[in-house]
C-alpha cells in the first residue's frame, strides 16, 4: 500500500474529527433529550467505624455483623456495579439524579464514587446528618452538568405519639435545581418501617407522607404548577393510604387534577411485581411519583414517558426459599455478599 500524501493525511484527519464530532452530539442529544432519575436502597452502607452518636455498634469489626474492612469494600463494589448499569437501556449515562437511603454519612457516598465503576462517573452529593438514633440517612446523587444545584434543605421529622416515645426519624431531603431551563423539585425519603406492626405504625408513614404534600402545596403557592418528584422508601405500597390519600398520587394519569400526583408504580405494584419481597409476597416500597405538571409539559418542557423496577439475574437469590429474591447483603446476622434488600426504580423523561 502506498504512502499516504500529505493532503490526504489531512483529509483522512478531518473525516475522523467529523466522525467523533457527530459522536458527541449524538451522545449529547440523548442527554438533553432524554432524562433518568433513579432511587435506590443502599441496604445499612456503614462504615466499619464505631460512631458514639448513634447506634452502630452492629456494624464494627466487634460488632454481631462482624462488619470488616473486606465486606465493606465488597459492598461498596456491588453496589457499584448495579448504579452504573442503572437506565442505560434508554439512556447511555444513566440516571441524571438518583436518590440513595439507609446510609450512615457522607464519607460512604464518598467511598462509594471512589470505587472503579463509579469513579468516573461526575456526580456530586447533597446529603445532611439527621437525627434518626441509628444514623440512618438519606442523600442524593446528581450530575452537575444536567443538574444545577439551586438549593436543598434537610427537614427534621419527630414522629408524633410515637410506640417508643417521641423520636426522631430519617430527614425528609427537599432539592431545588434547573435542567436546561426549567426547575425541578425532588424529595428524597425513608418513611418509618412496619417493625411495629402495619396497622399500628401507619401513622408514622401518614406523618410524612403529609410533610411531603404540605411541601408541595407550599411551592405551589409560590410557582404554580411545579415540577415536583416525591421519592424513596416509603415502607408502605401504592395502594395504602399515605401514598394513594394523603399524597395523593394516583394510578391512572386521567385522573391527577391539578395539586395532585402521579404513581407510575402503581399498576406496576397491581400487576405483581416489587422492590423487595417479605413473607413470601413482593412489596414495592421503592416509588417515584411525579407531580401533575410532568404529565402536562408545555412545547420543550419535561415529560414522564416511562418507569421500570431495575435488577438482573446476578441480583437474586439463585435457590432455597429466597431464590428469585433480592441477593441482599446479610441474611440476619451472616454476611451474603449481596447487593441489597431493595431493587432499584427509576423513571424516564423526555422532551415534549
Amino acid at each position: 500500500m502506498p504512502f499516504l500524501t500529505k493532503y490526504q493525511t489531512i483529509i483522512l484527519v478531518l473525516v475522523a474529527s467529523i466522525i467523533t464530532s457527530c459522536k458527541s452530539a449524538n451522545s449529547q442529544k440523548n442527554l438533553t433529550q432524554n432524562l433518568c432519575i433513579g432511587f435506590y436502597n443502599l441496604e445499612n452502607l456503614f462504615d466499619t467505624y464505631r460512631d458514639s452518636t448513634i447506634m452502630d455498634e452492629e456494624f464494627t469489626p466487634a460488632g454481631s455483623k462482624n462488619w470488616t474492612q473486606e465486606k465493606y469494600n465488597n459492598k461498596l463494589k456491588n453496589l457499584a456495579k448495579v448504579i452504573s448499569e442503572l437506565g442505560k437501556s434508554k439512556n447511555s449515562s444513566g440516571p441524571a439524579i438518583l436518590g440513595i437511603c439507609e446510609i450512615e454519612n457522607r464519607q460512604v457516598l464518598r467511598d462509594l464514587l471512589n470505587t472503579d465503576l463509579l469513579k468516573n462517573t461526575p456526580y456530586q452529593i447533597v446529603h445532611y446528618d439527621s437525627r434518626d438514633s441509628r444514623g440512618i440517612d438519606v442523600a442524593l446523587f446528581y450530575k452537575p452538568s444536567i443538574f444545577k444545584l439551586l438549593e436543598s434543605k434537610s427537614y427534621n421529622v419527630l414522629l408524633r405519639d410515637s410506640i417508643e416515645g417521641n423520636k426522631y426519624t430519617r430527614d425528609v431531603l427537599l432539592v431545588k435545581g434547573q435542567i436546561e431551563n426549567q426547575v425541578f423539585y425532588f424529595t428524597v425519603n425513608h418513611w418509618p418501617s412496619r417493625r411495629s406492626g402495619t396497622s399500628a405504625s401507619q401513622k408514622y408513614r401518614n406523618q410524612l407522607a403529609s410533610i411531603n404534600k404540605s411541601l408541595y402545596d407550599s411551592i405551589s403557592i409560590k410557582e404554580p404548577n411545579p415540577v415536583f418528584i416525591v421519592m424513596g422508601d416509603l415502607n408502605d405500597n401504592p395502594s395504602d393510604e399515605s401514598v394513594k390519600y394523603i399524597l395523593k398520587a394516583h394510578k391512572d394519569k386521567e385522573y391527577v387534577k391539578s395539586q395532585e400526583f402521579f404513581n407510575p408504580f402503581y399498576q406496576t405494584y397491581k400487576n405483581g411485581e416489587g422492590s423487595l419481597a417479605h413473607n413470601g409476597s413482593w412489596n414495592l416500597f421503592d416509588q417515584i411519583i411525579l407531580s401533575h405538571k410532568l404529565l402536562h409539559p408545555e412545547k420543550g418542557e419535561w415529560e414522564y414517558y416511562d418507569h421500570q423496577v431495575f435488577h438482573r439475574d446476578y441480583m437474586l437469590e439463585t435457590d432455597g426459599k429466597y431464590k428469585n429474591y433480592p441477593k441482599r447483603s446479610f441474611s440476619g446476622d451472616n454476611w451474603n455478599n449481596g447487593y441489597s434488600d431493595h431493587f432499584p426504580t427509576l423513571v424516564f423523561l423526555r422532551k415534549k
